[in-house]
């Protein structure tokens, strides 16, 4: 009577109840899977078979009739003698090898790499990828076991710490440079899918797309950068310290009183700042030419010789250069003359 009071499992089927599902263990608890039972796989789902421990069996999609011709495989492992006719037990996995979408990855800090033109240079970058479970044998021996549920979430942080423990060499070793990689994410995505394939292959995960979104530098790096470009924007300074001043110039006119003045000051004030960073960048100029010797001071008590022609020539008070006699200015250095 204990046979017939035995419940027995003739269909075999699983829908995802929701997202982030990669495996499943059938509820079996005492129940046995009747001879000729019905086993549906569904399109982008696996079963595996798991008898005494061992993979028995792994099933794509499709219905089947669970029988000797079906479970080749469990049958040699039981040693049945009986044709396969009485039920028999064994756990039921099933995986969806649908693509999960949408999985972010991001560096949590910068990561440091060997730029050709700034040298080395921490960055940050971030993105998302795709990948299905491709060898359910192989996921449910590395990854899922025998728990009941194994999530898109319990695998995230595995995956996303591999991913970055690889870029560091994938972008080092791509030759591009830090400026270049906003104009290459393309191309270094490509180069991170064939990178970070062979390990997803391990756990018995396929990578199917990887796409990187930014790159970026820390923030105090990012300023150092702005103002790095922005000295190049500019070009030549003077230029730029003339646009300055005259764009000031309708603002300082248009205050009155006070406000003028202040403005005014600050724009000398500019003005002077602006030459002395031009003079400063200006090559030095060559020394200016030695005066000619003057002439030696008359002696005491000698009569002085003063020519009387309009055309006669003196020295000037300020600078010593000859000048004419009836000139009030120095045509040298504008000094006024007694």
């Amino acid at each position: 009577m204990s046979f017939f009071s035995k419940q027995f499992i003739d269909v075999i089927h699983w829908t995802e109840p929701g997202e982030g599902i990669l495996a499943y263990r059938f509820p079996m608890e005492d129940m046995e899977i009747q001879n000729g039972g019905q086993l549906t796989v569904r399109d982008s789902q696996a079963a595996v078979f798991v008898n005494e421990g061992q993979i028995a069996d792994v099933f794509g999609p499709g219905l089947y009739t669970l029988s000797t011709q079906t479970l080749p495989i469990l049958t040699y492992l039981k040693n049945w003698d009986k044709a396969f006719k009485s039920p028999f037990k064994s756990d039921v996995y099933f995986f969806s090898t649908r693509l999960q979408t949408n999985q972010k990855w991001g560096t949590a800090t910068p990561i440091t790499i060997r730029d050709k033109e700034f040298g080395a240079v921490r960055m940050r970058a971030y993105g998302i990828y795709s990948y299905h479970v491709e060898d359910a044998k192989i996921f449910y021996q590395k990854i899922s076991g025998t728990r009941e549920v194994y999530r898109v979430a319990d695998l995230e942080g595995q995956l996303r710490n591999t991913i970055i423990g690889l870029m560091t060499d994938a972008f080092a070793s791509s030759n591009v440079s830090f400026l270049d990689m906003a104009s290459n994410q393309s191309h270094l995505g490509q180069l991170m899918l064939t990178t970070v394939k062979p390990v997803f292959a391990d756990l018995g995960l396929s990578l199917d797309t990887f796409v990187v979104e930014n790159i970026s530098l820390p923030d105090e790096l990012q300023k150092l950068l702005d103002q790095r470009i922005g000295m190049n924007m500019i070009g030549d300074m003077g230029r730029y310290t003339q646009f300055q001043v005259a764009q000031s110039m309708p603002i300082a006119a248009a205050n009155e009183g006070g406000g003028a003045a202040g403005a005014g000051v600050g724009l000398g004030a500019g003005f002077a700042m602006a030459q002395q960073m031009m003079g400063a960048m200006r090559p030095p100029a060559p020394p200016a030419p030695e005066p000619p010797p003057q002439a030696a001071a008359p002696v005491s008590g000698a009569p002085v010789a003063a020519p009387a022609t309009p055309g006669a020539s003196k020295f000037c008070i300020n600078c010593g250069k000859p000048m004419p006699k009836v000139a009030r200015f120095c045509p040298e250095c504008g000094g006024a003359q007694q």
